[in-house]
């Protein structure tokens, strides 16, 4: 007889603060622990050395997680001249030094070659697989690691702070996949110089940011303070709120229920709805709605939509 999986059927974000010096797995555990949740995921890793918006899914919103991987992500990061360590950042031992020191004109002008569709090779201590093994392990063992450029996209960069010599804040914009500390690699080689970096923090991931933002430290508290949980469950956020850059499609009560079946809706049956299907243009994934409920995640193709994701909400569902 199997073991009882024990916590409750909870579904929804929490915009959470993951402080520095904890991973971002046992951030989710320790999350999920405090919510009492039975399932729990995330979106977007950050190092142990960075802070800031870490996203965690519970239950139903764990089949979301792929838009928040995939959303616009702002990070703040401090840079140090003259030093390149082992692991682009304070971590790893000195490797190379240098007594050049760009000049903030230098930095803004070098900006542009950074910005837009670029080939990016990840640090050597980084979660990627190489043969199998990851890579910070082989790099960790004294194995020389040699990654592949990838394509990534940096949306915008802007100097926030260059009025030492020594140190240079930047703000970055970017999409998925793009490794900070490789920036601040290349930025400082295509200066002529080297650097590594001192401070992370990532300020935002698609509709989270700071503002509504909450640490485990004031969770910690919330926990003792109220014990039914609800001073915690007042900081769930609908599964909707990642959801809003896809159009929503309105279904009645037995769309609703072929579409849990897996069955898909034709077009016709769905022509009282062509103002909405108008709406999405040319998008092919639509979000199907109940009564202001999420449905599934619906694709269109030839002339039906098609469930890909689709949603179970318990009676407890917090909304």
């Amino acid at each position: 007889m199997g073991r009882k999986i024990r916590g409750r059927e909870i579904s929804g974000w929490v915009n959470l603060d993951k402080p520095h010096g904890l991973g971002s797995t046992p951030a989710v555990a320790a999350t999920r622990r405090l919510f009492e949740a039975k399932k729990a995921g995330h979106a977007g890793t950050l190092d142990p050395l960075a802070s800031g918006i870490l996203p965690v899914a519970f239950g139903e919103a764990t089949k979301t997680v792929q838009f928040m991987q995939a959303a616009q992500k702002t990070y703040k990061v401090s840079l140090r001249w003259g030093v390149a360590t082992q692991t682009d950042d304070g971590e790893g031992d000195i490797t190379e030094t240098s007594d050049h020191r760009p000049s903030a004109q230098d930095i803004v002008a070098a900006l542009p070659n950074f910005i837009g569709d670029i080939m990016q090779t990840p640090p050597a201590f980084s979660a990627i697989r190489k043969d199998g093994v990851r890579a910070y392990a082989l790099a960790r063992a004294g194995e020389t690691v040699d990654l592949a450029p990838r394509a990534v996209h940096i949306d915008a960069i802007n100097v926030m702070d260059a009025t030492t010599p020594e140190h240079c804040t930047l703000q970055v914009v970017c999409g998925k996949g793009v490794y900070i500390r490789s920036l601040a690699r290349d930025l400082a080689r295509h200066l002529g110089a080297f650097a590594h970096v001192t401070a992370l923090r990532r300020t935002r991931v698609g509709p989270f940011d700071e503002k509504n933002a909450i640490g485990l430290e004031k969770l910690e508290t919330l926990r003792h303070i109220v014990p039914d949980l609800a001073a915690l469950d007042a900081h769930v956020l609908p599964l909707m709120t990642v959801l809003d850059d896809i159009p929503a499609l309105a279904v009645s009560v037995e769309q609703a229920s072929r579409i849990r079946q897996g069955q898909a809706i034709s077009l016709i049956d769905l022509s009282e709805h062509r103002a909405a299907m108008a709406d999405g243009g040319a998008a092919t994934e639509f979000v199907a709605v109940h009564e202001n409920m999420p449905v599934a995640i619906c694709r269109r193709k030839d002339a039906a939509v098609h469930p890909v994701r689709v949603f179970n909400f318990p009676p407890q569902q917090v909304d």
